[in-house]
């Protein structure tokens, strides 16, 4: 099966998951049939699972809360644990082992026990779907034969959002508040929906344009959020962009430091509970920063920049350029004041993930 075929076979399991539907996992050490626990109800559960005895497939991450995670397993966040589906687990019982959020509010009977899992490779790329999908890394999970809406390759999903097929859409003038000479370039690939953009603002030249790799923030960018610091940093480095002879902003689809926007706010809700920014992504059973940056240096590539001068505080973001070929002959910092409400934030990304603030 070519490229294409490949990944429509996983944009149509992407689909199927969030809307509850069951999928087949192919890999190379066997095949499973899922159900997302998020999109599943008593009927459709019912439906997929007559006899209630498919298990619960969960993140390591999430495993190690409910104290089924060997040391090993809890070292990678995305690793698989297989939990045996107990006669008093249902529909509601399933989601509050998925779903962090929920701990306080209905606390876990228990106790649970972690099953061999038969197929690890089918179980570690179902938790790389569910990231893709938007969605809770927590199914549903039988090895048995069953209906399902579509099946989909292992292979497939570690290749569908990769960065070479990326290619220009469109590109138009478009004037900004910060400047009035930019031009929007849009980038897609046949493979998934998600856009990607880069504004190019002044007159280009030889020398190595200023950029910043901003990745989508709604509540930040758009709502003007208070938890975080992206809106205020997406216009600063607009107006420092504007304020270079040349330069260029790399708008990333990759909402929720790649996590998507749901989960994004289920962390804000972890937040709430007390848990800081990493915390809450890792009980949710993603990892820390799960972007990738070589969708920019593609983007760069295409542009036909080679060096950049990078307005960041992130040392990641400099190291996932220069390893995708993009030399950064410059890191530029963005300073900006915090507020009482982003102030941990901050502290967290400077403590945490070594941003140097």
């Amino acid at each position: 099966m070519g490229a294409a075929g490949n990944g429509r076979d996983t944009a149509r399991a992407i689909d199927a998951l969030r809307r509850g539907w069951a999928i087949r996992l192919r890999a190379a050490d066997g095949a499973v049939r899922l159900m997302a626990v998020e999109g599943a109800d008593a009927v459709t559960l019912a439906g997929f699972d007559p006899a209630g005895r498919a298990d619960i497939l969960i993140s390591a991450a999430r495993a190690e809360t409910l104290k089924l995670a060997n040391q090993l397993a809890a070292a990678d966040p995305g690793w698989p644990v297989l939990v045996e589906r107990a006669p008093w687990i249902d529909a509601d019982v399933a989601t509050a082992i998925s779903d962090p959020v929920l701990d306080l509010a209905s606390p876990l009977k228990g106790p649970f026990r972690a099953l061999p899992l038969a197929a690890p490779h089918a179980a570690r790329a179902a938790l790389r779907l569910a990231r893709l999908a938007g969605i809770l890394p927590a199914f549903f999970l039988m090895e048995s034969d069953g209906p399902v809406e579509v099946e989909v390759n292992a292979d497939a999903v570690a290749a569908y959002d990769d960065a070479v097929h990326l290619a220009i859409a469109t590109r138009a003038r478009l004037p900004v508040a910060a400047g009035e000479n930019a031009e929007i370039v849009a980038f897609r690939s046949a493979d998934e929906p998600r856009e990607h953009v880069a504004l190019v603002m002044g007159r280009r030249d030889a020398s190595a344009p200023v950029i910043r790799i901003h990745s989508e923030c709604l509540t930040g960018d758009v709502l003007g959020s208070l938890k975080c610091d992206c809106g205020p940093q997406l216009h600063e480095a607009l107006h420092q962009i504007a304020d270079a002879h040349w330069g260029i902003l790399l708008y990333l689809r990759q909402e929720g430091r790649g996590i998507g926007l749901v989960n994004k706010l289920r962390a804000y809700a972890l937040q709430d509970q007390g848990f800081d920014t990493v915390d809450a992504n890792v009980r949710l059973g993603f990892a820390i920063d799960a972007r990738d940056f070589s969708v920019a240096a593609r983007m760069l590539d295409l542009l036909g920049v080679k060096d950049v001068r990078l307005l960041t505080n992130n040392p990641d973001k400099v190291a996932g350029l220069e390893s995708a070929g993009i030399r950064v002959v410059e890191r530029l910092p963005i300073i900006l004041p915090a507020n009482p409400h982003n102030e941990r934030y901050l502290a967290t990304k400077r403590d945490r993930t070594g941003h140097q603030l």
